[in-house]
C-alpha cells in the first residue's frame, strides 16, 4: 500500500440501483476525510455468465472488484440488498473466493462495516447487516456501525440502523434514498475513513 493513497473499498452488489446509490453516498462521506480515498467496486451477478466470461468493467455502474482491491484496502464497506435476511448470492460468491486473503491475515485489524437495501420496511435490514458481519469477523476486521450521536438515526422514518446504513426501497415503485438515509450513509463513510487512518497510524 506504500505506493498508493490509502482507500476505503466500498464493495457492493446491486440489482435495481438502490444499493449502488448507497455506495455512492458512502463514497461521499469518505471524501470528507483528508488523506484517504473511496474506491467503489461491484460484483457481477451469479448466473450462467459469471466474472469468468464477463468483462471487468460492466456496461453500467462500478467496475467489478478484484481480490487485489480487497487486500489493498485500508477499510471496507460491504453492501447488498436483502435476500431472506442475508446478503445476496453474488456478494457471498465473491467473499467465498477470499480464503487466501483470510489465511494470510491480510485484513486483520482494518475497519469494516455493512450496508443494505430492503424492499419492505421490516424485510430483514438488521439480520442482513449482522450476517454480513460474519465474514468480516472471520477476516479479523474491526466492526464499525453507526452511533446514536448521528441524529438521523433517531429521527429516520425509513432506513438506518446502529448496525450500519440501510434503505427502504419499496416493493413496487423504487423509492429514492431519504435525506436521513443519505446522511447516515455519508456519516458511515466518514467514520470508516477516520477510523482507518487512526488504526493505520
Amino acid at each position: 500500500m506504500a505506493d498508493q493513497s490509502p482507500y476505503i473499498l466500498v464493495l457492493y452488489y446491486s440489482r435495481t440501483g438502490q444499493t449502488a446509490e448507497m455506495a455512492a453516498q458512502i463514497g461521499r462521506g469518505v471524501s470528507r476525510v483528508t488523506g484517504i480515498d473511496a474506491r467503489i467496486r461491484s460484483v457481477p451477478p451469479v448466473a450462467p455468465e459469471t466474472r469468468e466470461t464477463l468483462p471487468p468493467v460492466p456496461d453500467a455502474g462500478a467496475p467489478y472488484a478484484t481480490k487485489e482491491d480487497l487486500s489493498g484496502c485500508s477499510g471496507l464497506a460491504l453492501g447488498s440488498p436483502t435476500r431472506f435476511g442475508n446478503m445476496a448470492a453474488p456478494l457471498k460468491h465473491f467473499l467465498d473466493t477470499t480464503g487466501d486473503i483470510w489465511l494470510a491475515g491480510t485484513l486483520a485489524g482494518r475497519p469494516a462495516g455493512a450496508f443494505t437495501s430492503t424492499g419492505s420496511l421490516h424485510g430483514g435490514q438488521e439480520t442482513t447487516l449482522v450476517t454480513m458481519m460474519m465474514p468480516l469477523l472471520h477476516h479479523g476486521m474491526v466492526l464499525c456501525g453507526l452511533p446514536y450521536s448521528e441524529s438521523a438515526l433517531s429521527k429516520t422514518e425509513t432506513g438506518g440502523t446502529p448496525y450500519g446504513p440501510s434503505h427502504w426501497a419499496g416493493t413496487e415503485e423504487q423509492l429514492a434514498l431519504s435525506s436521513d438515509e443519505k446522511a447516515l450513509c455519508q456519516a458511515f463513510g466518514e467514520r470508516l475513513a477516520t477510523i482507518a487512518l487512526k488504526l493505520a497510524s
